[in-house]
């Protein structure tokens, strides 16, 4: 079978070594290194509840919120309550009519007050709280900025005098010099009033009356103080004052937005707003940065301020966007992207895109056929296959099941014998779906189904299928996941290494011919990635068959045809095609392709679980450790978890765990910005199109799937027309790390 006979010297080694390989022994049974595990205790989820403005003409100025969890808005149009808002379900800002008698009263200024709302009018400062006991007259008719002192002590301004006012009396009037006055407040701590003006900081002794420079500064916007520091914004950037000291920092402009709008001290974080978007400085330095309606309902900030349930108010123009963080496991928000899926995301049994939404609204839109049904439904399926594996929950069968019946379909909803179609639909809609040119008429009434099937599906499902015959005991999915199996990669060698259409020729990307294969030169990607798919394709054939042609055509690739040399080739060498290569290596080679990484990884189930022996195993295993290096700046937590079945200890299980925590609750496709951010080093344009130094969090990025770059910052334009579905995105690399028990079940408590 094997010919050794002398060439060069390296070509007999290359023989000898696969030689060695094949006759090997092994099976499988997979030795795990002592692999670390994320241990599933609860982590604080943000998520935001909008709530939109019905005019866009009103002004929103202010928002509190009181002890009872009540939030009231202080705008031109005089006090607003928030409306039934829940996430993803908007609500809206209303007139305040609960106290009717208070209708009269020209309110100036809304703050809170020892956990109440306390109002100031052209007369005096009032509330309904302590029984209405509260109603100090003042002597200031244009007041509009107020803060609330020790022993119900006010200080109150127009912009220009400030007057301390407490029980009716005014104790002292003091006329600010200067520009005018833009904010008011009051330390309890040190028991001092504050306020500033574009110029400075100035502390007002109320025991005293004396009004003090303590601190100047140019162009200040807005602040706020707690202890003995103050964090001061301007239109450019912002500092910290220890007021003791009066002792300024450095003027801080490496932050998302250098123009700063509003300022808050929150626990053990600073939030500040700005004209796009608010962000909050952590403690390790480093900046939450809410942009785009996944957050706000506009991205210009005009206040914040600690709102109800450990929640963050953040008023902007076009409405209040309340940031709420909710203690939470992994596992909860698994449950959670398991009923976003099923409500509104399978469409005749595949896991599909909610196209043609009315801005955001997910009652709105359609479930969208896509060229790649197949493989976002075989993601779907792996995930819920290893739940199936862990849980055994009935739930998690039957959406296998019907996953499974899904795919199964392809196989005979178009006449080609073994060719999966890419997707199917009622008949009579062609024209209104993607792509229309590639859809066919199927033998069954009512039906068409999507020719052009790619390399891209059918590494999911050989995957998916698998997976299912290994891990779900039950008995007729295991056969008919085997005759699927088998049907496929029949297909594909009969056709001499192609996916033959139903127009009898092979479709683009179809092809693991070796003439076609090799045919690249050796830093193509498709001649590493075709060649480590379909061995990982005939090993999973033979795992699950055993019929020997499989293995012995996984051989003749291997050895005869450089396939195990082309896999094993360093991830590294890939690069831009030479000058001499032909146009379609060049066009393949413009870019890293992270669609390949998907198909790569996919694979990566078959070519080390079902390897066909010990020693190919830990070549493969070198090999996808090899890859998972050069991917290791994306954070990519389905990439991390796919590198643990190999066993290894090293995977960034952290930064997989940091993925599947910090992804957005909320999928929907809103525009996001953040090119224009200064706290994000960026890097100059390079082979992998890596934007910047470090990748941002998966919820301050536009969301999108695993065959997308991590390193995208920005999407423009459709804002809210589509939501993406957990189903592959999320639930795969979470379901999988359970499998392979990197990631624990849920336990309660720190």
């Amino acid at each position: 079978m094997w010919s050794l006979t002398p060439q060069k010297s390296n070509n007999m080694k290359k023989s000898i070594a696969i030689f060695l390989l094949f006759l090997s022994v092994g099976v499988y049974g997979q030795k795990k290194s002592t692999q670390p595990v994320y241990v599933d205790r609860p982590y604080m989820q943000d998520y935001s509840v909008k709530y939109y403005a019905k005019d866009s003409q009103v002004a929103l100025k202010s928002a509190y919120a009181d002890r009872n969890g009540a939030i009231k808005i202080f705008s031109s149009a005089g006090l607003m309550l928030p409306h039934d808002g829940q996430f993803l379900y908007p609500g809206s800002l209303l007139p305040d009519k609960r106290n009717r008698t208070s209708a009269p009263k020209k309110i100036q200024s809304l703050l809170a007050h020892e956990n109440q709302f306390v109002f100031v009018d052209d007369k005096a400062i009032f509330s309904h709280a302590w029984a209405g006991t509260l109603y100090s007259t003042h002597e200031l008719p244009g007041a509009n900025l107020a803060a609330g002192g020790n022993d119900f002590t006010f200080l109150i301004s127009d912009g220009y005098s400030l007057h301390l006012v407490k029980k009716s009396k005014t104790l002292f009037k003091v006329n600010v010099p200067g520009d005018p006055l833009l904010a008011i407040n009051f330390d309890k701590s040190t028991g001092y009033f504050w306020v500033l003006t574009s110029k400075g900081l100035h502390r007002f002794d109320a025991a005293t009356g004396q009004l003090s420079l303590w601190v100047s500064g140019n162009n200040l916007t807005a602040f706020d103080v707690k202890g003995n520091e103050a964090v001061l914004g301007s239109s450019d950037g912002f500092f910290k004052v220890e007021l003791a000291t009066k002792k300024a920092g450095a003027l801080q402009q490496k932050i998302p937005v250098k123009s700063i709008s509003a300022v808050k001290i929150l626990g053990d974080k600073v939030w500040f707003g700005s004209a796009n978007g608010a962000f909050a400085l952590r403690k390790d330095g480093k900046f939450d940065y809410y942009q785009g309606e996944r957050w706000l309902p506009s991205n210009a900030v005009t206040s914040i301020s600690e709102g109800p349930k450990n929640s963050v108010l953040v008023l902007t123009k076009a409405g209040l966007g309340q940031i709420c963080f909710k203690s939470m496991t992994l596992h909860e928000k698994a449950m959670f992207y398991e009923a976003q899926v099923r409500d509104r995301h399978i469409r005749n049994g595949f896991n599909a895109h909610l196209d043609n939404m009315d801005h955001g609204n997910i009652t709105t839109g359609y479930l969208s056929d896509s060229d790649n049904d197949g493989l976002w439904t075989s993601m779907y399926l792996g995930g819920e296959i290893f739940r199936y594996a862990v849980t055994k929950e009935a739930d998690a069968l039957a959406n296998v099941r019907e996953a499974f019946e899904s795919m199964e379909r392809l196989y005979t909803v178009n006449p080609v014998p073994g060719f999966p179609a890419r997707s199917f639909e009622r008949r009579g809609f062609i024209s209104q779906l993607s792509d229309p040119e590639r859809w066919q008429h199927s033998p069954e009434p009512e039906w068409d189904w999507k020719s052009t099937t790619s390399s891209d599906e059918v590494i999911g499902h050989i995957f998916a299928f698998g997976a299912l015959a290994e891990l779900v005991d039950v008995p007729d999915l295991q056969k008919r996941s085997i005759v699927l199996i088998d049907t496929l990669m029949s297909h594909i060698i009969k056709n001499n290494w192609y996916l033959i259409d139903y127009n009898g020729k092979p479709t683009l990307w179809g092809r693991w011919n070796p003439e076609y294969v090799n045919g690249f030169p050796i830093n193509i990607g498709d001649r590493k990635l075709n060649s480590s798919n379909i061995v990982a394709m005939l090993q999973t054939a033979y795992r699950f068959t055993k019929k020997p042609i499989y293995k012995q055509k996984a051989f003749e690739l291997m050895q005869k045809h450089g396939y195990y040399e082309n896999l094993m080739r360093p991830i590294s060498q890939i690069g831009h095609a030479p000058d001499s290569a032909d146009p379609n290596a060049k066009n393949l080679s413009d870019g890293w392709n992270h669609s390949d990484d998907e198909m790569y990884y996919v694979g990566y189930w078959g070519l080390y679980r079902y390897a066909f022996n010990d020693t190919l195993r830990a070549s493969f295993k070198k090999s996808i450790i090899d890859h998972w290096e050069i991917e290791r700046p994306e954070k990519e937590g389905a990439w991390n978890i796919f590198t643990a079945l190999t066993g290894t200890a090293k995977f960034d299980l952290d930064e997989a765990a940091w993925y599947l925590r910090e992804h957005p609750m909320d999928l929907v496709e809103w525009s996001i910005q953040n090119s224009h951010r200064g706290d994000i080093e960026k890097l100059a344009p390079n082979f992998r199109d890596q934007k910047t130094k470090e990748v941002l969090p998966p919820d301050e990025r536009p969301v999108q799937r695993h065959n997308a770059n991590m390193f995208n910052m920005d999407r423009n334009g459709g804002n809210g027309n589509a939501e993406h579905s957990a189903g592959d995105i999320w639930l795969l690399p979470y379901w999988m790390g359970r499998y392979l028990k990197v990631i624990s079940a849920p336990v309660s408590g720190k």
